[in-house]
């Protein structure tokens, strides 16, 4: 096996909320794809000293100030690289191609119609994440739910996963009918809905009309999958690293680790704590929510361990 080689990339973002991609010469590796900005670190270098580095260089940018992304490790045939991606926060001046390479700005939501190198996939799917992710908690009934999460959308959730496990409702019809007004008001609101559902309800209700952007399974089927659902947003639920390695073979999205802190809805399960989950996430290349015990709090925390973000059932279900 090949030495890996390690590089600093850059996500840069403008007021419009474009994106900086620029185009691979011909005669590099991986040449004629586009990529997001950045180069290899050298001996000696913080992934921050490369990154300023090399943006200098390539875009004549000055990198005020950036936090960490993703990390992602890839084997081509011929090498293999460990991508160290920051998204940069704060910069000065106006890029351009220094080093004779072409350079775009193309909105987030149109990076899937451009070529990128495979290592490069994973931080497609890291930018259409937000930082926060929303777990449905508790509810009395389908007015208190649709308040809750009304509220909570309201405090700026991007990402909501309705979760129904058996026996949340009695019949199936009030299943139907929570479902299509979440739905409803996630579409209404820009927002992602992930479902995560009971085999049960999976079976008794009719999905056919209803819009969502992807399924969520917890770790048991995870580890019962043989592929994963096609078409949509596909995410799961992980305790260890057979179950987080088992997720990336299935080409997960996104996957939720836990539990970071001990929790009273698990008191049993041990935590892993942060030095623990930034071990496991370094050696995964899936963007990773941190879950348990969590809140808004620890957002910064978590992108300093490898995380895309926090997820929360009772700090973000108030």
């Amino acid at each position: 096996m090949s030495e890996v080689v390690h590089v600093a990339v850059a996500v840069i973002l403008n007021e419009a909320d474009d994106v900086c991609i620029s185009l691979r010469h011909q005669d590099t590796h991986q040449g004629g794809l586009w990529e997001f900005p950045g180069g290899k670190i050298e001996t000696g270098e913080t992934v921050e000293q490369a990154l300023a580095r090399e943006i200098a260089e390539e875009l004549d940018l000055i990198i005020e100030f950036s936090r960490p992304l993703i990390t992602i490790t890839h084997h081509y045939s011929d090498k293999a690289v460990c991508l160290h991606v920051r998204r940069v926060l704060a910069y000065k001046g106006h890029a351009l191609g220094a080093e004779g390479q072409q350079v775009k700005w193309v909105p987030v939501s149109k990076l899937t119609l451009y070529d990128f190198p495979a290592a490069n996939l994973p931080i497609i799917k890291a930018m259409m994440l937000p930082e926060k992710y929303l777990i449905t908690g508790d509810f009395i009934d389908h007015h208190d739910f649709m308040k809750k999460l009304d509220a909570a959308i309201k405090r700026g959730m991007k990402l909501v996963q309705l979760r129904l496990k058996s026996g949340s409702l009695k019949r199936t019809a009030q299943a139907q009918a929570l479902i299509a007004a979440t739905s409803q008001l996630c579409k209404q609101s820009k927002v992602k809905l992930m479902l995560n559902l009971s085999a049960d309800y999976i079976q008794a209700v009719d999905l056919s009309h209803v819009e969502f952007d992807g399924f969520h399974v917890d770790s048991k089927e995870l580890m019962a999958l043989s592929h994963r659902k096609s078409g949509r947003l596909f995410s799961a639920s992980c305790h260890n690293n057979d179950e987080l390695r088992k997720a990336e073979a299935l080409q997960s999205d996104f996957v939720v680790l836990s539990p970071v802190q001990k929790t009273a809805s698990h008191p049993e399960a041990q935590a892993l704590g942060w030095q623990q989950f930034t071990g496991m996430v370094e050696n995964i290349s899936v963007p990773v929510f941190a879950l348990g015990g969590l809140s808004e709090d620890d957002v910064e925390t978590a992108w300093s361990c490898g995380a895309q973000g926090v997820a929360a059932i009772s700090a973000f279900w108030r």
